[in-house]
């Protein structure tokens, strides 16, 4: 069965080690973590799990879903390439063997002042992009202002940011609204830098325009061969200016890495069988159970491993999301009946061969779930919201409807027509009506993957069990995207992964202020002031345990109000890839670091 798989690699600040003092009362850092100090030190030679003698060279072939009309990532909306990343950098990136630390990439050092109000960034002097223009404030500030303008999910995530200024002849100084939330800094941290010049030289590019020219960045990679729709590759930058950074040595191994796009999932793993690329995420369990009987799977061409969850780091909610703006999902109790309806344990035994685990968190897999009953500090920061929260999470813990026998499934459908009764529906015929118009419960899934039928196609058949008709729209990426970015929709399947250390995003998952925001990831469209509150009090957490607190808080009261209907995830990783290329002999206790720090068994 298909899932949504993202990767997330958290990143925050605060206590980072130091820099030599210069100028002025605040320190300049290299570094910084959320919990502790980073543990690599300054002028660290690389990452602990990279191959430091992986050989350069070769080709990486992956596979993209749909299509793609452009190479600018700074407007909203449109089809963007796959691997942009490669092409264009931030001003600091992460390790992969912490659970939140960020080290210079594009800028060298930071400092900001204990009420953290702002934040400055110092560029690195050897900072260069491909066509050998240095990185400039002056960039960072245009790709700051262009982001924020051009693009609603940036202008939601910048919320706090008003403003980015020149500061010194190498330094950019973040101006924020509100004091004391230390996630501020590294959010414009992770800021993806473009040239200013490319844009606004003596042939001028309209920032805000899709584009298919090859727009030149600093990272290590040059967009290469372009087939508009169809592939297109990017080339490792022989000049690369960083290339001999710590954050980089034994990375960016590949000579070329070349995306070529598949109407969707199923084509694409044809493609693998194939060879036409090298590297498959396996998201179907019975595929992986039955379908890897093809030669070169057979005479070890193609390697598999199951690997334990690389994204332990990451708490993940898989679910099937109702459009809380619309009625009749607005009512929580025909949201709680939508989830008595899914018999998740008939399904995982019937469709997906038993592989999975039902999503009971919002941190699924992670010490930020929330189980039990509320108790220490966690208890005392509901106490503190205790009027805006739903009493029962004070008594009763949060558990899902459990089915898998005939039996269990009628009491948990009786149950669901209960609770449909009470919002004011009844049963006529064979169709669940609303009381008052006269009107039959009716309503549509929006899908991007064909292959996600499998598990909603019985969905829907036990729906009109009890008289309501869902019924299944399948559109292109392109046109779904399009859609939910415009919560145009009545329900879609959709994916959250959090960090392990949540922070101003949840504002954008689950706040009031992105109800309403084109582009956010407020799927639901929830707007309640006791998870405004609680979203607070994750941000301005000034210590782990209270994070850890506020977290499984936030988490209980989203699960109390059945904005969603839980589906479920694997707790190991599945992938396979041909013997072409390769990985280090041990992964980063938080994620695979694919890409970067694999390399081509074929490369000279």
């Amino acid at each position: 069965m298909a899932v949504k798989t993202t990767w997330v690699v958290a990143l925050a600040l605060a206590a980072p080690a130091a820099l030599a003092q210069e100028g002025g009362a605040e320190e300049w850092h290299y570094a910084g973590a959320l919990t502790g100090t980073p543990q690599y030190p300054e002028g660290f030679a690389h990452f602990d799990y990279v191959n430091v003698d992986a050989p350069k060279g070769g080709e990486l072939r992956m596979p993209g879903i749909g299509t793609f009309d452009s190479l600018n990532p700074i407007p909203y909306g449109g089809n963007k390439a796959t691997g942009l990343a490669l092409v264009f950098e931030t001003l600091m990136t992460p390790s992969q063997d912490e659970i939140n630390a960020q080290y210079g990439l594009l800028a060298e050092a930071f400092r900001y002042p204990d009420d953290y109000s702002e934040v400055t960034y110092r560029l690195r002097p050897e900072a260069k992009f491909s066509d050998g223009m240095p990185v400039t404030a002056e960039d960072v500030v245009f790709s700051f202002d262009s982001f924020k303008t051009l693009n609603a999910t940036y202008a939601n995530y910048y919320r706090h940011v008003t403003s980015a200024e020149v500061t010194g002849e190498r330094e950019v100084t973040f101006h924020f609204d509100e004091k004391g939330n230390r996630e501020l800094p590294q959010i414009v941290g992770q800021l993806m830098v473009l040239p200013k010049h490319w844009f606004e030289g003596d042939t001028p590019h309209d920032v805000s325009a899709s584009t298919l020219e090859k727009i030149v960045g600093s990272g290590p990679y040059k967009i290469g061969e372009i087939n508009p729709g169809s592939s297109i590759t990017y080339t490792l930058d022989d000049d690369y200016w960083g290339k001999d950074l710590g954050v980089n040595v034994g990375r960016n191994n590949f000579g070329s890495i070349k995306y070529l796009y598949y109407s969707d999932f199923d084509v694409a793993f044809v493609g693998f069988r194939a060879h036409d690329f090298d590297f498959w995420i396996e998201t179907k369990a019975k595929r992986w159970a039955t379908e890897y009987e093809f030669p070169a799977a057979k005479d070890g061409s193609v390697k598999r491993e199951a690997v334990p969850n690389p994204l332990r780091s990451t708490g993940i909610m898989q679910a099937l999301v109702p459009n809380n703006r619309r009625a009749p999902f607005n009512d929580e109790r025909v949201r709680e009946a939508l989830i008595y309806a899914l018999d998740f344990e008939t399904i995982n035994k019937t469709q997906l061969n038993d592989a999975y685990s039902r999503d009971n968190s919002f941190w699924f897999g992670t010490d930020l779930a929330s189980a039990g009953l509320p108790e220490g500090e966690e208890l005392d920061i509901l106490q503190s919201v205790k009027d805006e929260v739903p009493a029962e999470i004070f008594d009763e813990p949060n558990t899902l409807p459990v089915a898998g026998t005939p039996e269990k499934f009628r009491d948990n459908l009786r149950h669901a027509f209960e609770l449909l009764k009470e919002a004011g529906f009844e049963r006529r015929g064979t169709q669940m009506v609303d009381v008052k118009t006269g009107k039959p419960f009716t309503f549509e899934i929006l899908l991007d993957n064909p292959s996600l039928q499998t598990v909603v196609l019985p969905y829907v058949e036990d729906l009109r069990k009890i008289g309501i008709e869902a019924s299944i729209r399948l559109v292109d990426s392109s046109q779904y995207q399009n859609r939910v970015n415009d919560f145009d929709y009545d329900m879609i399947w959709e994916l959250w992964a959090q960090s392990l250390s949540p922070g101003n995003e949840q504002f954008n998952y689950w706040g009031s202020r992105s109800v309403d925001q084109p582009g956010s990831q407020n799927y639901a469209g929830i707007s309640d002031p006791g998870i405004d509150a609680l979203i607070e009090k994750v941000v301005f957490a000034d210590d782990r345990d209270t994070l850890v607190a506020a977290t499984k808080a936030l988490d209980r009261v989203l699960l109390a109000h059945n904005f969603i209907i839980p589906l479920y995830y694997s707790t190991d990783y599945r992938i396979a890839y041909w013997n072409t290329i390769a990985h280090p002999a041990e992964f980063p206790e938080y994620g695979l670091d694919f890409p970067d720090a694999w390399w081509s068994t074929e490369a000279e």
